[in-house]
């Protein structure tokens, strides 16, 4: 089992730099790194919750390149830190890789794979602390005007007792600048 996590975060990490020292060829002819970040969009998440001795952050900042008017794919990080008094902490930190597909205008459909490192701290004795790496692969779709989707995405990868989430479903809101 830990030799396939292993060979899920090298393969994962492989890709990430594949996918930069592709992009990094265009940027040795002037003109070619002009024309390449005319095509880089940039968005992302920040969350924050809290209640009743709760605390919940996210800041999770990603990039696309827009291939065509069609398609796009880019990278996205993700850093969460939650905590519950006297009951635990967690933090999360991973990156995601994400593919966006709009076959018309007003429909986008979306892939994304997720991979977090979680880390459990409890503050009694009924759990055990944990880390551990997470992988989550969404499939998604949404309705889209302009720079901004909004839709469902689900969870092919979910397991309710590793992931980070409640449920496999979670519904999603996109802006790319």
């Amino acid at each position: 089992m830990k030799i396939s996590k292993l060979s899920n975060l090298n393969f994962t990490f492989l890709f990430i730099i594949f996918f930069i020292i592709y992009f990094q060829s265009f940027s040795q002819d002037q003109k070619q790194k002009s024309d390449f970040w005319k095509h880089v969009r940039y968005g992302g998440g920040i969350g924050l919750s809290f209640g009743d001795g709760f605390f919940s952050g996210t800041l999770a900042p990603s990039a696309i390149y827009d291939f065509n008017d069609q398609f796009s794919l880019g990278l996205g990080l993700n850093g969460t830190y939650n905590s519950s008094k006297n009951s635990y902490n967690s933090t999360i930190f991973g990156g995601s890789i994400i593919s966006l597909f709009n076959p018309i205008d007003e429909i986008q459909l979306s892939g994304e794979f997720e991979l977090l490192n979680v880390n459990r701290k409890f503050d009694n004795n009924l759990f055990k602390d944990d880390n551990y790496w997470y992988p989550a692969l969404f499939l998604g779709a949404g309705y889209r005007v302009n720079n901004i989707a909004i839709g469902i995405r689900y969870d092919v990868l979910y397991d309710r007792d590793k992931s980070i989430y409640a449920d496999p479903w979670a519904p999603f809101f996109r802006v790319y600048f």
